[in-house]
């Protein structure tokens, strides 16, 4: 494979080379820790029904910091292994293909293995003896996907008191014959009050950077 790689013109490594800059947003949206965060941060604001507040520019700055937080050591990792054979061929697809394995390994640890079996299936390659051969385009979805449950299942748990403080307010409305009053107004003000009482943010945020370690 090297070898193959080695003997690429230099023209078509630069083409490749751009074309993978240009795949940089999709890749850290998709296939690094940002893509938990972001969902999970947008569903706490949808719970606690506060509409634009936080700014949605402001999850997605908080979930980018998170992101190079817990992807830190492994974007090291990566322009580690990616310099050392740039620096002795000067081949950038070979440092491209080599800096991209902590990346793999990352997102394997995160994905389930019923996941990552069924993209494995699906692409009928040969079925891979060693988790060295099963390629970056199999872990991706199989991590998305997984990533995708989990986070959901972070929101759930999220929901569910705001809902109960919801409907314990509807029903102290409707006791009084509040009928005309908006149970969401109501509630609104008691979601924040014990969301800042039991230190919501960072419950939530420490909860979510140490699901990596």
């Amino acid at each position: 494979m090297e070898s193959v790689i080695k003997d690429i013109n230099p023209v078509i490594q630069m083409l490749v080379v751009m074309t993978v800059f240009s795949l940089i947003p999709l890749v850290f949206c998709c296939m690094t820790s940002f893509l938990r965060f972001v969902i999970v941060f947008s569903m706490l604001k949808t719970a606690m029904g506060t509409q634009s507040v936080p700014p949605s520019i402001v999850i997605i700055g908080l979930s980018m910091i998170l992101t190079f937080f817990t992807m830190g050591p492994t974007f090291q990792k990566m322009y580690d292994m990616g310099n050392i054979p740039y620096q002795k061929t000067q081949n950038m697809v070979l440092a491209l293909e080599e800096g991209s394995k902590p990346l793999k390994e990352f997102m394997m640890k995160q994905t389930r293995e019923s996941d990552l079996e069924f993209f494995v299936q699906l692409s009928k390659h040969r079925q891979p003896e060693t988790p060295d051969e099963i390629t970056l385009w199999e872990v991706a979805p199989a991590y998305i996907m997984s990533e995708l449950k989990t986070a959901f299942e972070i929101g759930f748990v999220i929901f569910v008191p705001f809902i109960v403080l919801d409907l314990v307010i509807a029903n102290i409305l409707l006791a009084l014959g509040m009928f005309m009053l908006s149970p969401t107004i109501i509630s609104l003000p008691f979601k924040l009050l014990i969301f800042i009482a039991v230190d919501g943010w960072a419950l939530i945020v420490q909860g979510l950077v140490t699901s990596y370690n």
